[in-house]
């Protein structure tokens, strides 16, 4: 290939957008090839740019995959909040529902998003906070909680939190797809925020 025609395969883009660039298409080869196949010269050549240009917004293949793992808890605080706003008479089905549907579309952007080798990245944190915090919001409004310690709320949302990420990763080893367990987990969420 000579040097017009690979300037020609490279893709137009704007500076301002380069980074959300990066990351769409480090998404797409994860979710294909997982991390293995991710690197920064071939995320560089996927995007259709100079290597240096990668380098100069992520300086290392863990810094992309921490950038990855900040972006999925963001869409997945769109999505849980999204489902909680329209949640009028079941929050919880609705936004275990939205969690495990996230999971269930994105399975390598999910694992990513629980490295631990990541969750003490100050991105990820801050971005894994947020995405936690709407499950507590709706933990708070069920109607068996009114009243209750907001340190207490705390602790039931991480018991939800580990159980609905334990639930998640166990269906996705599940190949056939069937597997009843979101359900039975939902309704024994359900069951122990009814009133009583």
């Amino acid at each position: 290939m000579t040097w017009t025609e690979q300037g020609a395969r490279r893709r137009p883009y704007h500076v301002g957008n380069l980074r959300i660039l990066l990351l769409d298409e480090a998404r797409a080869l994860l979710e294909t090839g997982g991390r293995s196949e991710l690197n920064l010269r071939a995320l560089a050549g996927r995007a259709g740019i100079a290597a240096g240009s990668v380098y100069h917004h992520y300086a290392s293949k863990a810094a992309l995959l921490a950038g990855l793992a900040a972006m999925g808890f963001r869409e997945m605080e769109a999505s849980l909040r999204e489902a909680a706003a329209h949640a009028e008479t079941t929050p919880i089905r609705t936004t275990a529902l939205a969690y495990f549907d996230f999971a269930r579309a994105q399975p390598a952007l999910y694992e990513l998003m629980f490295d631990a080798t990541l969750m003490g990245e100050a991105d990820v944190a801050e971005a894994r906070d947020s995405a936690f915090a709407v499950l507590q919001e709706v933990i708070a409004g069920a109607p068996s909680q009114q009243g209750v310690d907001p340190t207490v709320i705390h602790k039931v949302a991480l018991a939800v939190w580990a159980c609905g990420h334990g639930a998640a990763s166990l269906t996705q080893a599940d190949e056939s797809g069937d597997s009843p367990l979101m359900e039975d987990v939902i309704q024994g969420l359900e069951a122990l925020f009814r009133p009583r």
